[in-house]
C-alpha cells in the first residue's frame, strides 16, 4: 500500500540541491511507500554619475575591468526608446498587480533570445530595487515566504497546492504557484499540465500559477526559477510556491539526502483506510529523522500527516510553517540562506553561460562535432577530446 509523503523544506537548502536561491519553506511530494593574473597596477577613475569603472593596467595595455557599483544606469542606457518604454510598462503593470505584465515578463526572462535577455536584466534589476525598498520599510525583513513542494508523480502534488491555495486566499494572502515540469529527453517538450489539474485556484484572482519546462536544466527547476520568483514577489504576492518532480521510497529519499533537505515532512492522503499505514510511515519519517545531521540550530524537522481531501491536518502544517519561518527569521538563519544562495546562484548562471559561449565560438563550434564523433568512435578519450577543445579556445586572441 503505497502513502504519498509530503516533504516541505525552507526553499534554500534544497534549492540549493536544486540550483534555487532564497529562504523559504521547501515541500518535497514524495512517495511513501512502506519499505521491504595579476596587474601591475590598479588605477581608480571616477567617471560622471554614481557609479564607478576599475581600470587595470595589463601587458597589452589599459582594459576595462569588472565595475564595482552597477547601478540601474548600466542597465538602461543602451536601450532604444521603445525598448525602454516596454521595459517600462511591464515594471509599472507589474508593480501594480497587473496578471498579464507578470506572465509577459516571466517570459521575458525565459527567453534565450540575446537582446531580450539584455531587456529582462534591465526589468529586473528595476523590480530587485522596488523589492529592496519594501523590505527596508518592513524593517529588513523579507515581505514574502517561499516554499519548495517536491514529490513523485501520484503524491498528491496538485490537489494539495489547490486545497491549501485556496485555504491562503481565503485568509487574505496572495499566492503564486511556479510549477516545474520536466522536459522530454527525447522531443525537448513538456505536458504543463498543472492548470488543468488545480482549476478553482487557477480561477482564483488571488492566485498566479506558471508551468515552466525544465528544458534540459538539471536538478529539478528551471533556468529562470530565481527569476521568476523575483518577479511574482515584485507582483505583490507574499506566499510562493515551487512545485517539482522528485522520485523514489522514503529509505531512497534518506539515502539520497532528500530527507535530510526537508524542514517538514507531511504524510498525504491520510484518510479511510489508509490512516492506519500513513500514521506507521509517520512513525517510520519521525525515527529516520532522528538519525540525521541537524542543518538548522534552531530547527527540528516534524511529521505530519494531512488530508486534502477532508483538509485535516492542513491547518496544523500552515502553522507549522509559520512556525518555521518565524523561528528561522529570529535566528537570522533564513536570511543567511538566502544570500548564500543568491551567490550560488549566480555562479550557476556564469557556468551556463561560459558553457554557451564556449560552445558557440568560431573555430571551436566547427571543431565540437569532430571531437564527439572521435570519442564516440573510440578514437580519442572524452578527457583528450575536452582538452584539446579547451586548448583551442584558450589559444583564440
Amino acid at each position: 500500500m503505497s502513502i504519498p509523503t509530503l516533504l516541505l523544506h525552507p526553499y534554500q537548502h534544497f534549492l540549493n540541491s536544486l540550483r534555487i536561491p532564497s529562504p523559504r519553506l521547501h515541500c518535497i511530494l514524495h512517495s511513501g511507500r512502506h519499505p521491504a593574473s595579476g596587474a601591475s597596477s590598479a588605477v581608480l577613475l571616477k567617471p560622471s554619475g554614481h557609479h564607478c569603472t576599475k581600470w587595470t593596467l595589463l601587458s597589452g595595455g589599459p582594459r576595462r575591468a569588472l565595475c564595482a557599483q552597477a547601478t540601474l544606469k548600466d542597465h538602461t542606457e543602451g536601450l532604444s526608446d521603445k525598448e525602454q518604454k516596454f521595459v517600462d510598462k511591464l515594471y509599472t503593470g507589474l508593480v501594480g498587480g497587473q496578471r498579464a505584465c507578470l506572465a509577459e515578463a516571466i517570459t521575458l526572462v525565459e527567453s534565450t533570445h540575446a537582446r531580450k535577455k539584455e531587456l529582462a536584466q534591465a526589468l529586473l534589476q528595476r523590480v530587485l530595487a522596488h523589492r529592496r525598498e519594501q523590505e527596508r520599510l518592513n524593517q529588513g525583513k523579507p515581505l514574502t515566504f517561499r516554499v519548495g513542494l517536491s514529490g513523485p508523480p501520484g503524491a498528491g502534488k496538485s490537489t494539495f497546492i489547490e486545497y491549501f491555495g485556496k485555504m491562503l486566499t481565503e485568509r487574505g494572502h496572495r499566492l503564486s504557484v511556479l510549477a516545474v515540469d520536466p522536459s522530454s529527453c527525447t522531443s525537448g517538450g513538456s505536458l504543463l499540465g498543472d492548470k488543468t489539474r488545480m482549476i478553482e485556484l487557477s480561477r482564483d484572482m488571488n492566485a498566479y500559477i506558471r508551468p515552466s519546462p525544465t528544458s534540459g536544466t538539471l536538478g529539478g527547476v528551471t533556468r529562470t526559477t530565481n527569476e521568476a520568483i523575483l518577479l511574482c514577489e515584485g507582483g505583490g504576492y507574499d506566499i510562493i510556491l515551487i512545485e517539482t518532480v522528485a522520485g523514489g521510497d522514503e529509505l531512497q529519499g534518506i539515502k539520497r539526502g532528500i530527507i535530510e533537505m526537508a524542514d517538514l515532512v507531511v504524510i498525504t492522503k491520510s484518510d479511510g483506510d489508509l490512516v492506519v499505514p500513513a500514521r506507521r510511515i509517520q512513525a517510520e519519517y519521525v525515527s529516520a529523522l532522528k538519525l540525521l545531521r541537524r542543518r538548522s540550530g534552531v530547527w527540528r524537522p516534524k511529521v505530519i500527516r494531512i488530508s486534502a481531501r477532508s483538509g485535516e491536518g492542513i491547518s496544523e502544517m500552515w502553522d507549522a510553517m509559520r512556525e518555521f519561518q518565524q523561528v528561522m527569521l529570529a535566528s537570522g538563519e533564513l536570511t543567511t540562506k538566502r544570500q548564500k544562495q543568491q551567490r550560488v546562484w549566480m555562479w550557476n548562471l556564469i557556468q551556463e553561460n561560459i558553457l554557451e559561449h564556449f560552445k558557440t565560438q568560431p573555430g571551436i563550434r566547427e571543431q565540437i562535432p569532430l571531437m564527439e564523433r572521435k570519442v564516440l568512435s573510440g578514437a580519442l578519450s572524452p578527457g583528450l577530446a575536452a582538452d584539446l577543445l579547451l586548448k583551442a579556445f584558450k589559444s583564440k586572441p
